[in-house]
């Protein structure tokens, strides 16, 4: 039995900015598992930290908890436009992922907010909810990655049908999220080929999805399609946040590319961050002494000025 003191702890390392990022996303993850009004006050907290990498963890982890007690935050991270973009778009998502319909409404007020990805994200979660409502009563089926989606994974299980569904962008997005879910849970080379090439797509934000499911595909190297939208500018940063998961789960290889001594946190805001998606920050006497976001500052360059900063066999 964990007592109050011990979720203190914890919550108190999340909130500390000078704590280690790394020791505060598992302080996040532990607080996620411990669930509870404890655990969801110490979250919330933690928002008004300067990182939107770990503020969008935050709002991900709430939704994942589907407590309702975390909707007033949520609502409020949402209606804050002083919220980075990518924190708003997590907090509508995870208001979708609780499943509770009172906040349908003020999902449908957001579905046409000015940043697009806002809008689509509230516009899946409206999808969700009403899907949940029709299908009151029917389990929903559980996924192998046991995450709450975004949508539910299609029950068609046929990968060419699955693609072509994919990549309809004629299609209502909700849809087209269906069709990514069940290739992600489907696995294999042929699902994550399909997947790759979601990435050529023009939502950013299902972009920013497909790099997460191709990611949980775990195939050991990226096919030659998922480099190709790196190398089309511009890019935003929103496929960035996930483009750099594929190297955690490839079996035998660092969990991230080794970039020499002053290699920190990786992260999107590293120049153009959709094309390499972590950060570079310069060390004095061992301690990190400065962020650097542009090219011209960042200690490790893209990767055709150092194809040594990745793992072998990926470098483009």
């Amino acid at each position: 039995m964990v007592t109050e003191q011990e979720v203190e702890g914890v919550g108190q390392t999340l909130v500390d900015p000078q704590k280690p990022l790394q020791a505060r996303f598992r302080a996040l993850f532990t607080l996620r598992g411990l669930g509870g009004p404890a655990a969801i006050s110490w979250i919330s907290r933690a928002f008004s930290d300067d990182s939107a990498l770990l503020k969008h963890e935050l709002a991900y982890c709430l939704g994942q908890m589907q407590d309702s007690r975390a909707i007033p935050v949520l609502v409020a991270v949402l209606r804050d436009t002083r919220q980075e973009p990518m924190v708003r778009h997590e907090a509508g998502e995870a208001l979708g992922a609780i499943g509770n319909p009172e906040v349908l409404e003020i999902l449908k007020q957001y579905s046409t907010d000015p940043v697009i990805e806002v809008a689509e994200t509230c516009q899946l979660a409206v999808r969700r909810l009403e899907w949940l409502q029709q299908h009151s009563g029917e389990p929903v089926a559980q996924g192998p990655y046991r995450s709450v989606d975004p949508a539910p994974s299609a029950e068609e299980r046929d990968v060419g049908q699955l693609r072509g569904a994919l990549l309809d962008e004629a299609r209502p997005l909700f849809d087209r999220y269906r069709a990514m879910f069940a290739l992600r849970d489907a696995g294999g080379e042929e699902a994550a080929l399909a997947l790759a090439e979601g990435l050529r797509c023009g939502s950013a934000l299902f972009r920013h999805e497909i790099a997460t499911s191709w990611a949980s595909c775990s195939m050991r190297r990226p096919c030659p399609s998922w480099w190709r939208p790196w190398r089309d500018p511009p890019r935003t940063p929103w496929c960035g946040t996930s483009a750099r998961r594929p190297w955690g789960p490839s079996p035998g290889l660092p969990a991230w590319p080794p970039c020499g001594p002053t290699w920190q946190t990786p992260s999107v805001w590293c120049g153009r961050a959709a094309r390499w998606p972590w950060t570079c920050t310069s060390m004095r006497r061992g301690r990190p002494s400065s962020t650097r976001t542009g090219w011209s500052t960042c200690a490790h360059p893209p990767p055709r000025a150092a194809p040594g900063c990745l793992p072998r066999g990926l470098c483009p």
